[in-house]
């Protein structure tokens, strides 16, 4: 199955385009849509609580492999500007730039308006993503659009296929309680395979579960490797328990406060001992404060941006991790609120 994040400003067409690429399904500050057809799976995923909120953004980042970026004839700006700066701290490999409305443009304003975002994405996760641009009354070039989507999803399905003997490990995003089966977790598969009756652990609760069941599409199945979504029945807890971005894993990392080896965006105004920002782990967020600061061994007040440096931050929400992950820096009080990212020590 192809996973995609549609993101943008809130004008840039982003939900109408999503629209088109699957039927609706329940959402709140982000909204899914399926699309099922010759053995062909999409699901497209629209940020749709972002601007006024960061956190669907990066949700609905993490839950795809491919991210649609919506920009308007009007061209970028201020929460666009913020999607690429996001993508780029994610390091996201695969996207395509969609240029929405072009009905409403003229081919050499879209040629320039094109040449203006090549100019702004250079040196960035984005410097090589194609771009395709769309109608938004005839929405003609979608075909064209769900061919290039299919084309990268079958690249990302053989990248996603040497992650299948990892340690399992899956992101849950939805949870409830089923009559008759009890608690039920939507999530994906980020790496190793699952397999139904598993016995593991689910964090940070530390707790033991078993996986009753498997469903992919609501089909039951007896496994799911890397990259799948997934229904799964649980045994051994309660949808109370659970948050949006708790770990099914055999063993994962759990702290309250992290030591980080930062990279900062050059869009970023830095950070200083003492301020509090929200830190980002695939579904995960937690508010820490920056404790203190290194850089070139040698403590400092404050990191600027386009600069590295090791900051030591705490908190009181325990988050869950491998020594792997990307950690994403944020201030929710600035205009750009991404500052950026990080990984263990």
């Amino acid at each position: 199955m192809t996973k995609i994040a549609i993101i943008g400003s809130e004008q840039s067409g982003r939900t109408t385009l999503a629209s088109k690429l699957g039927k609706k399904g329940e959402g709140a500050d982000i909204t899914m849509y399926d699309f099922a057809k010759s053995g062909r799976v999409l699901t497209t995923i629209d940020a749709n609580g972002y601007p006024k909120a960061v956190k669907p953004l990066v949700t609905a980042l993490n839950l795809s492999d491919i991210a649609l970026l919506c920009v308007p004839p009007t061209g970028l700006d201020v929460s666009a500007g913020e999607c690429i700066v996001a993508l780029d701290l994610l390091g996201y490999k695969h996207g395509i730039i969609v240029l929405t409305k072009s009905d409403t443009s003229y081919p050499h304003a879209i040629d320039e308006l094109k040449g203006n975002i090549k100019k702004i994405t250079s040196g960035t996760a984005l410097e090589n993503w194609e771009y395709m641009s769309i109608s938004t009354t005839s929405f003609e070039g979608m075909e064209e659009l769900k061919e290039m989507i299919f084309s990268i999803g079958d690249k990302v399905d053989a990248e996603l296929a040497q992650l299948n003997e990892l340690p399992k490990r899956v992101v849950i995003d939805q949870f409830f309680n089923v009559t008759g089966i009890g608690c039920v977790v939507l999530g994906v598969v980020s790496q190793g395979t699952i397999n139904a009756k598993d016995k593991t652990g689910i964090f940070p609760l530390n707790k033991n579960i078993e996986i009753r069941s498997i469903q992919l599409h609501d089909v039951d199945a007896k496994s799911a490797p890397t990259g799948s979504r997934v229904g799964l029945a649980l045994k051994n807890i309660q949808s109370k328990e659970l948050e949006r971005g708790f770990v099914i894993s055999d063993a994962e990392e759990v702290t309250e406060g992290l030591t980080l080896e930062c990279t900062l965006s050059q869009f970023s105004k830095g950070f200083a001992v003492g301020d509090m920002l929200h830190i980002f782990t695939g579904l995960q967020s937690a508010p820490m404060r920056v404790e203190n600061i290194t850089i070139d061994g040698s403590d400092v007040d404050a990191a600027a941006p386009a600069s590295t440096c090791i900051v030591s931050l705490s908190g009181t929400k325990e988050v869950a991790y491998s020594k792997t992950d990307r950690f994403v820096l944020a201030n929710l009080d600035e205009k750009q609120r991404f500052i950026g990212y990080g990984f263990c020590q």
